[in-house]
């Protein structure tokens, strides 16, 4: 029988980025013991990869700014399908959370008058996103990560977790095993918090880093819980596409909004084409208009190239079909042009954006402040995740909880830009606020180590099978291939049912998988163990997708293009069926209180 190791804790935290480490912080200041499980280093965490800034009604660049014109703007870009009560305290909450991050040390960039400096982004009315360069999820975790190791945490590094532990319906731990050395380790815990992140992985052109592969998501599903909105799946509209090498590699939604403009191949502003109906009133009608709304002129509207993410993302997308395109299939992104502006303009790039300035230099040997950069749509974000109740962040799992980008409802059918890492800051407090008061009001719950001893087993068998078994990888590259091209930007019912045929059929050579060699540093042990949660959320997007009729959000469609009233007030359900089937159902969002409906009027 398989050895494992044991850490017992009152919550336990899986994953080490923004929201993770918010909620052990938070965790442990209610004085409960709190353990961390992530699949990456300390610090390596896919949040250091959120560039732009933290979405926060500050105030400080434009006075104008408050909860309520960012809670409106949050229910406006989620197409109103969001938790209206998470989008409500989110926009409250959020700048509480920002000022809390600086006074733990987080160096913001500053105002002439030392306030914190705050830029324009993509649905944001005014300028809202606080930032450091375009550095500012690594100044967050980096923060965070100093924080939370003085208040008190245990963590278990390069860890992966295979499932949640259960007894009688509610959740009594997890288990996993170290990804070095190959050991087994069961960590009983009261409760337990999800912040895995996304979803990435499941397609070919990602921004997503290698640990995002669903295991929240599946995680959660398998253990009884219900997933939210599964089909909105945000394709941001600029991503490297050249070198194929870094194809996806995302490029921040900060360089537009220092004034970076797309262009096609004929060098036209091809996003003057198409402003939906819904934000014309709020958008330029001149480039110049465009370009002193990004200088900060309170007077301007802004330029077209700050819409929403899924609306440039599919305009961009348009233009490549109809071949206007750049030589290597996206468009061009140009920031070098401002030298038409501002004097010294390739100083003023290099340190508004550093990091692109670095990133393009040595990536691709391309200098923006001179030339346009190649750009296009890359797979980013799941607003899709674990159904969670807005207040606690708890799921239908007594004692499971989740945060961030696992976590579903904040963002609707699609997130604004910067509201991911305030979304991390708000609801990574509230997850570990309420999973150590649940901790400190139950009891830990038994250990069934059979449950146990069929999961390790489970694990081991693709060292039986060996190198004769299906490979692991070439599995996940035919899901990724499939998911890209069939469940991708644009969507058709034919297409989509083709996709749950390769899911199927992938399933199927999955559990055949088989490696070679040993337990210590097997990347095909690993890939074989991430195949299950890819193929379960794989299956639960598509599925998703083809029920929702309508084009909304992040989901768009051919076959129906148009926005449905009876769809507008609807949300998706994916769960686990009594015989291991998965159930889709649609049901009625809730309505939005009588007050936050003003304030919505109000502002739109």
């Amino acid at each position: 029988m398989p050895e494992y190791q044991t850490h017992p804790y009152d919550v336990l935290i899986i994953g080490a980025g923004g929201a993770g480490l918010r909620a052990a912080v938070e965790a442990a200041a209610s004085g409960v013991k709190v353990g961390v499980v992530c699949k990456s280093l300390l610090g390596k965490a896919h949040t250091v990869m959120a560039e732009g800034g933290v979405a926060a009604a500050l105030g400080n660049v434009d006075d104008r700014d408050n909860w309520k014109v960012h809670f409106s703007d949050t229910m406006r870009g989620g197409q109103y399908l969001n938790n209206w009560r998470m989008a409500e305290l989110h926009a409250q909450e959020a700048p509480a959370r920002v000022r809390e991050l600086e006074a733990w040390g987080a160096l913001f960039d500053r105002t002439t008058d030392g306030k914190i400096l705050q830029r324009n982004f993509g649905g944001h009315r005014y300028p809202r996103l606080a930032h450091v360069g375009d550095r500012t999820g690594l100044e967050m975790i980096r923060t965070l990560q100093d924080h939370g190791i003085h208040s008190g945490m245990d963590v278990h590094m390069e860890c992966t977790v295979l499932s949640l532990v259960m007894d009688s319906g509610r959740v009594a731990g997890a288990f996993g095993y170290d990804r070095e050395k190959g050991h087994f380790i069961l960590w009983p815990a009261k409760a337990v918090v999800l912040a895995t992140g996304g979803i990435g992985r499941a397609f070919k052109v990602t921004s997503n880093s290698w640990e995002y592969t669903g295991d929240g998501h599946s995680l959660a599903y398998r253990a009884g819980a219900e997933l939210l909105d599964m089909e909105f799946v945000q394709f941001h509209p600029t991503g490297m596409v050249w070198p194929m090498s870094v194809r996806g590699i995302l490029v921040t939604e900060g360089v537009r909004g220092e004034g970076g403009v797309l262009r096609n191949s004929e060098g036209k502003r091809f996003m003057f084409d198409d402003i939906p109906d819904l934000y014309k009133a709020q958008t330029a009608d001149s480039e110049e208009e465009g370009w002193r709304y990004t200088q900060g002129d309170k007077n301007a509207r802004r330029p077209p190239e700050l819409l929403t993410r899924d609306h440039v993302a599919r305009c961009i997308n348009r233009e490549v079909k109809a071949g206007r395109g750049s030589p290597h299939g996206g468009v061009f992104l140009d920031i070098a042009w401002i030298k038409q502006h501002i004097p010294k303009a390739a100083d003023h790039i290099k340190r508004k954006l550093p990091s692109m300035y670095h990133q393009f230099k040595q990536l691709a040997d391309i200098d923006i402040t001179a030339v346009p950069m190649e750009v296009g749509p890359t797979t980013h974000y799941m607003m899709g995740g674990v159904r969670v109740d807005g207040d606690t962040q708890m799921s239908t799992v007594p004692g499971l909880f989740a945060a961030g980008e696992v976590a579903a409802g904040l963002h609707g059918a699609n997130r604004l830009g910067g509201n991911s890492l305030s979304d991390l800051l708000v609801f990574g407090k509230r997850a570990g606020e309420f999973a150590a008061k649940f901790a400190n009001e139950n009891p830990a719950g038994a250990i069934d180590d059979a449950q146990i001893q069929d999961t390790a087993k489970t694990a081991l068998e693709p060292f039986d099978r060996g190198p004769a078994g299906e490979n692991p990888y070439q599995i996940q590259y035919e899901l990724q291939d499939n998911m890209q091209e069939l469940v991708g930007i644009v969507r058709l019912e034919s297409e989509m049912q083709l996709a749950l045929e390769v899911v199927a059929g992938l399933k199927k050579r999955a559990v055949r998988a088989g490696i070679a060699g040993h337990r210590q540093y097997n990347n095909g042990w690993h890939t074989a163990m991430d195949l299950e949660n890819l193929l379960t959320i794989s299956e639960a997007i598509t599925r998703a997708a083809l029920m929702r009729k309508e084009s909304r959000g992040a989901q768009f469609r051919d076959d129906y293009p148009e926005k449905s009233a009876d769809w507008a007030k609807h949300n998706i359900i994916v769960r686990k069926g009594d015989t291991g089937e998965m159930v889709v159902e649609k049901r009625p969002t809730t309505p939005v209180r009588d007050d936050l409906q003003q304030i919505i009027g109000e502002f739109k």
